[in-house]
């Protein structure tokens, strides 16, 4: 299911729009609020402190050897990768995706 944005959606957003857009999701059955979309990303990235409250054993992470540089500059080792599953929007408008 493709999900799309109307024109009430654009409301006061001054166009041509490139912000980064936050939004809920159901993650692993845990509702999570303030997703950070930002098409410029090219990793998803999920806090230890999250990933510790979805309650998933930790030796469910695979190895990751590859580092991501931060935000602010610094190089930050992850801990691991893991597939999760994420559905967004409500039914009969939803999709279930399984995302790394």
């Amino acid at each position: 299911e493709v999900i799309t944005f109307s024109e009430a959606d654009y409301e006061g957003v001054r166009l041509p729009h490139d912000d980064p857009v936050v939004v809920t999701l159901l993650v692993e059955l845990f509702t999570m609020k303030r997703i950070l979309i930002d098409s410029g990303s090219s990793a998803d990235i999920l806090y230890k402190h999250t990933f510790d409250q979805l309650r998933i054993p930790a030796d469910q992470l695979k190895p990751v050897k590859t580092p991501l540089v931060g935000f602010t500059g610094e190089t930050i080792h992850p801990l691991g990768s893991i597939n999760l599953s994420v559905v967004a929007g409500t039914a009969p408008c939803q999709t279930q995706v399984e995302m790394t």
